[in-house]
């Protein structure tokens, strides 16, 4: 809100409306009742299916209108403060969502799979002990409009907008996981609205079978997840012991394994289509025994599943290692043979701290380090 005495000259933004509340937004700016399904079809389409920074660059619409639209409405994204690349060919950007606010996006090419990991919100609340974007306090949440623009920045930044038709249209991108900061179901509703526009056939267009909501356990609102929003799931689960998992992901001492199960059996989209991943992180000496995988081909038995195993990622200050390779490959044995897929994730963007459970604002210590130097 703006304070008394004070008129904010930020003009409202359209991005991350749904098509309802972008509906309700171009009616009270005076579209009458019969345009405004077509008028919503054509700032739909330039926006999220052609990729236009700029309200000119909609010709199909009078300029009389286009020049209306840029004068009261917005569809800016937010900066990128500062871009990488993994000799890997990881990009990763730190983008700037307010004073003092950033998050990071990683793209991680791999053949023809392009998968996107964006953030949910600002640091995190849950302190896993093994991530490092868990030492961040949680700033706050991500509106639906940050949660689409980090989809929107990452196809400018690849030129990843379609030149032509959907069909001839090869998208760099083609998967996204909310495997970066943050814990999706702490921001339901921003994450739902933000999916919902994500998988719009008529925009982006990337079916909810290709967008993956990753959970570190938060069990009330799993069901609805599985109902409301419908994308894929993945579970940090990274333990099959309640004593190991309250150290590693002390979300679990409230909602304990056995109810985290319960929930993933009961959850609603659920089927050998779409399975749920298990993110396991192998931490030597920690969870990384045979008698580990064989409990955890016990707990997950008759669930639709894979298991994701992921060679855990150094970050200066870490108070774990990284299990052995051959250690890993003889884990993934056990779950392959009784009938799971069980990759195991190739460390990517570890020179740029882009791989999984690095993510962590470089702003924070930027301004820790200015704060030092000002001492």
């Amino acid at each position: 809100q703006t304070p008394a005495g004070h008129e904010s000259t930020e003009k409202p933004s359209l991005l991350g409306l749904t098509r309802e509340a972008l509906a309700d937004v171009l009616r009270d700016f005076g579209i009458p009742d019969k345009a405004v399904r077509m008028r919503l079809n054509q700032l739909w389409h330039w926006i999220y299916f052609r990729g236009v920074t700029d309200f000119q660059a909609m010709t199909n619409i009078s300029k009389d209108l286009r020049a209306q639209l840029a004068d009261a409405f917005s569809i800016d994204k937010p900066h990128i403060a500062t871009a990488q690349t993994s000799q890997d060919g990881t990009c990763k950007w730190l983008l700037d969502c307010g004073p003092g606010v950033q998050i990071e996006t990683v793209f991680i090419p791999d053949g023809d799979r392009g998968t996107l990991c964006i953030s949910s919100q600002v640091g995190c609340t849950l302190n896993c002990s093994f991530c490092h974007t868990g030492t961040q306090k949680l700033v706050r949440n991500l509106t639906a409009r940050e949660i689409v623009a980090q989809v929107m920045i990452a196809r400018d930044e690849l030129a990843d907008w379609p030149k032509g038709s959907a069909q001839d249209h090869h998208r760099a991108i083609t998967n996204i996981v909310f495997m970066g900061m943050g814990e999706p179901l702490y921001n339901f509703d921003n994450v739902k609205d933000a999916i919902e526009i994500i998988s719009d056939g008529e925009g982006i267009s990337l079916s909810k079978r290709r967008i993956t909501v990753s959970t570190s356990g938060i069990v009330p609102h799993m069901e609805k997840c599985g109902d409301e929003i419908g994308a894929m799931l993945a579970v940090s689960l990274h333990a099959v012991r309640d004593d190991i998992r309250n150290e590693l992901v002390p979300i679990n001492k409230k909602y304990p394994i056995q109810d985290l199960i319960a929930a993933c059996r009961n959850y609603p989209t659920a089927t050998n289509a779409k399975r749920i991943t298990f993110e396991y992180v192998m931490l030597k000496d920690v969870n990384d025994s045979l008698q580990d995988a064989k409990e955890l081909v016990q707990l997950i038995k008759g669930i639709p599943a894979k298991v994701n195993l992921i060679p855990f990622n150094p970050w200066d200050g870490a108070p774990y290692a990284c299990s052995e390779w051959d250690h890993i490959e003889a884990f993934a044995d056990v779950l392959l043979r009784a009938g799971y897929a069980s990759p195991i994730r190739t460390p990517r963007g570890r020179d740029i701290m882009a791989a999984c459970g690095q993510l962590k604002s470089a702003s924070v210590k930027e301004r820790a380090s200015a704060r030092r130097n000002q001492q």
